[in-house]
């Protein structure tokens, strides 16, 4: 029951605070991920769209990983539907702290209208000793997803993401996982 109510308020205040951006949430048997990205073209206007993004990944068997990051993404006008960005992060756990480079793509499916907007994705962030802190030798987070906008303003997917931390004293799979979720655009 207090899980359900954390839920409902973090959707109700996160929905002011990244108006006219998207709110996320994804899950599988051990973890759940709150995902927020807000927009800052609302102050900028660029043919590149450029995000901040906001994630808290809880899971019940490891620490907990909190990450902010700026990216922008831009089309290339000779491949349609086809999305690139480039960014960083800040990754935090208990005894990690990392400032990853980060690099994704989007395809848009060129499916026609009968089918709702399909898109695949994929990121990758990596962090090597020098951008790793505390106790960390270097950091990498791969992301892979499937997102179909099942009505507009609500999209569904599916991904898997694998997290690898490096320690002084050993090497940490922090998370390799298939999840699923909704996603909510304002």
């Amino acid at each position: 029951m207090l899980f359900k109510k954390l839920l409902f308020n973090t959707i109700i205040l996160s929905s002011f605070l990244f108006s006219k951006s998207s709110i996320g949430l994804n899950i599988n048997s051990d973890d759940v991920e709150f995902n927020g990205r807000y927009s800052l073209n609302e102050y900028y206007q660029s043919d590149i769209e450029y995000h901040a993004d906001l994630s808290y990944l809880y899971s019940s068997e490891e620490n907990d990983l909190i990450s902010f990051g700026i990216n922008g993404e831009g089309a290339l006008e000779s491949a349609p539907g086809l999305i690139f960005g480039f960014g960083f992060e800040a990754v935090y756990t208990d005894d990690f702290m990392a400032i990853p480079l980060l690099g994704k793509v989007r395809y848009i499916l060129p499916f026609d209208s009968d089918i709702p907007t399909t898109s695949l994705f994929l990121s990758y962030s990596y962090a090597p000793s020098g951008l790793t802190f505390s106790d960390g030798e270097s950091y990498s987070n791969l992301k892979m997803e499937a997102n179909m906008e099942i009505i507009p303003s609500l999209n569904i997917f599916t991904g898997y993401r694998n997290i690898d931390t490096d320690y002084e004293y050993e090497d940490y799979e922090l998370n390799d996982s298939f999840y699923g979720g909704l996603k909510f655009s304002f």
